[in-house]
């Protein structure tokens, strides 16, 4: 067992892309947890499918090196401002932070986010300016950034005096001063054993943990993740669970697992200030007080923000509902919602009227996609609406969420970039330029970006950066034009036909390749105009005996626009839904047929004449 001298908890935090999880690869590299001829995948933390496939951290991890004997629990954080609640909770459980910042990009909002968690927790941080390597990199620049950072969040003396390592974390060397010759990662370790205070707390006192990651075991069922905030815990003890309204529950401790490398090494007992997990709490949530019986007092949890974007998630009714996936029923969609709860501490389920509609809010599109690919891939079959923001009311003033947006575009652009978030009520608010690059600053309604960066890429031919998150609440803007493009609805049920998409082809874009089995009121592309058109993609050509000219013109499409789900998500208007299966991502019309949907929108034009 570790004394708490010889411990460090330290969390790794970022902006999205700036080399979290890559630093994490070589500290475990060089402190031997690998074998010198172990085949290692990169970025190793990223280990669900979906991290993977997309390149970023969804869930914070934990790992431990050790080091000089110093045992170095390490917490793997979320860039994305989305799945900021992942950051809030982890920085509980340690006492400093690595900021890592790209030495070319500076300071982006994601930046600013978690360092403010992080100041406001009176964390000790670290600056690593990574990927000094880079042509574009402006290290001694960028330092000025972060500092001018630092005093925009209001840092005291102490946190302003933080160390500065230079690195290059792709190559796992990092320096003391950029002129410094690197060749291992030792001068970053050393700064962390040094800098990092050990963690406090009474190593005497009665048994105390809060809670602030859950884990499941096939075997062993919940597992809480958590750093010993008081006394030490054995294997058998007593212990109460203290449940976030107060509730006291009796469990025992039936195994206890401390952090090295990528394994838990399962132990007898562990002292005050380690990360461990502990098994045999079946009813334990995060947020939650594990504590000895003999003394179940309460350890605060930390507020997490609140959601900015809500959704509603329907049970699926199309025609083809249930044809693929395992759970599709009312019940199903409400358990699994449910079960999210417990381990996805920003999120939020409301009931609606409708008995199969849930309400769920999150931080963001990202947030909530994420969800939703999660829950198609484990074989949900379920529908979800347009994303709407979330208004307040702020001294009797309607309110809505703001986004702080960074933009990095090439000259050429910059124009039509402007005039599209002009368009979306943005406010600009620096204008940056450097050759060949600009970097525009805006503060932008959240619901003027549903469905911009597919605008943004388009404009300006990929070659543009969008960076964004949460600002605050700010009096209500106004009316945003949405979507400009209509909708071409199919209008009967079967498989589409090449020769019936071909004519349609010259002034729509298609969504779907010929083949694809469609039903009447599915979306099957978009208009070149302002209105949904009605059309039959289903239509064959009529065989006649008769030869005629041009009956045998050579069919030739152009290739379908396949959305994926963000996409789609994005390109929905407020009367479509996308119908989310295992196999399939259909865009939808929410009145299938077209006489409904004509009567249903003269009755919301009538009600908002009436208004």
């Amino acid at each position: 067992m570790h004394s708490k001298e010889t411990i460090r908890n330290i969390a790794i935090i970022a902006h999205v892309d700036h080399g979290k999880t890559t630093l994490v690869d070589h500290m475990l590299r060089q402190t031997g947890t690998f074998r010198s001829n172990q085949q290692v995948v990169t970025r190793v933390m990223d280990s669900n499918d979906l991290e993977r496939e997309r390149g970023i951290t969804i869930l914070a991890k934990n790992t431990a090196i050790n080091y000089k004997g110093v045992k170095i629990n390490i917490v793997d954080t979320p860039g994305h401002a989305d799945f900021g609640g992942e950051v809030e909770r982890t920085l509980t459980m340690v006492d400093g932070v690595l900021l890592l910042v790209d030495a070319a990009e500076g300071p982006l909002p994601g930046t600013k986010f978690v360092l403010k968690k992080s100041l406001d927790l009176n964390r000790k941080p670290i600056v690593v300016i990574n990927k000094i390597d880079r042509k574009d990199a402006r290290a001694h620049e960028v330092l000025d950034e972060v500092f001018d950072l630092f005093l925009s969040l209001g840092a005291n003396e102490s946190q302003l005096d933080f160390p500065t390592i230079y690195c290059i974390a792709k190559q796992g060397i990092a320096k003391n001063e950029l002129e410094d010759e690197g060749t291992n990662l030792e001068p970053l370790l050393d700064a962390i054993v040094k800098h990092v205070p050990p963690p406090p707390g009474d190593p005497d006192g009665l048994f105390q943990m809060l809670v602030t990651t859950i884990d499941y075991n096939d075997y062993l069922g919940r597992l809480g993740i958590g750093r010993i905030h008081r006394g030490a815990v054995k294997l058998g003890s007593p212990m109460h669970i203290v449940h976030r309204d107060g509730v006291v529950e009796d469990a025992r401790v039936t195994k206890i697992y401390t952090f090295d490398g990528l394994k838990r090494l399962e132990v007898e007992e562990a002292g005050v200030g380690d990360i461990i997990a502990v098994a045999g709490m079946e009813d334990v949530d995060i947020g939650e007080t594990i504590a000895d019986a003999g003394d179940p007092t309460q350890l605060p949890f930390v507020a997490i923000e609140e959601p900015t974007l809500s959704m509603n998630f329907i049970v699926n009714n199309s025609p083809f509902a249930g044809r693929d996936g395992k759970y599709v029923t009312t019940r199903h969609l409400s358990e699994r919602l449910i079960r999210e709860l417990r381990s996805n501490v920003s999120l939020r389920i409301e009931l609606t009227d409708s008995p199969d509609t849930f309400k769920v809010s999150g931080r963001g599109e990202l947030h909530l996609a994420i969800l939703i690919e999660t829950m198609r891939r484990e074989g949900y079959e379920f529908q979800v609406s347009r994303p709407e923001v979330i208004y307040k009311r702020i001294d009797d003033v309607l309110s809505e969420p703001m986004e702080h947006v960074i933009i990095d575009v090439p000259e050429e652009f910059v124009g039509v970039v402007i005039e599209n978030i002009g368009r979306r009520r943005g406010e600009m608010k620096n204008m940056i330029a450097s050759p060949g690059n600009t970097r525009l600053e805006f503060i932008v309604p959240a619901r003027g970006l549903i469905g911009f960066r597919g605008e943004f890429m388009t404009q300006t031919k990929g070659t543009g950066i969008l960076h964004h998150n949460f600002h605050g609440y700010d009096p209500y803007k106004g009316d945003i034009t949405q979507r400009t493009k209509g909708a071409l609805v199919s209008m009967e049920t079967g498989d589409s036909v090449a020769y019936g998409m071909w004519k349609l082809s010259e002034r729509s874009v298609f969504f779907i390749e010929p083949g694809t089995k469609v039903y009447e009121g599915m979306i099957v592309g978009e208009n070149s105009r302002e209105h949904d058109m009605t059309v039959n993609v289903c239509k064959t050509k009529q065989l006649t005996n008769m030869r005629a000219s041009g009956s045998d013109e050579a069919v030739r499409l152009e290739p379908a626009r396949l959305l994926t789900l963000e996409q789609a998500i994005e390109w929905i208007g407020d009367d479509e839904l996308v119908e989310v299966t295992p196999q399939s991502i259909r865009l939808r019309k929410r009145y299938l047929n077209a006489d409904v949907r004509k009567r249903m929108s003269k009755k919301v034009a009538e009600a908002d004449a009436e208004a």
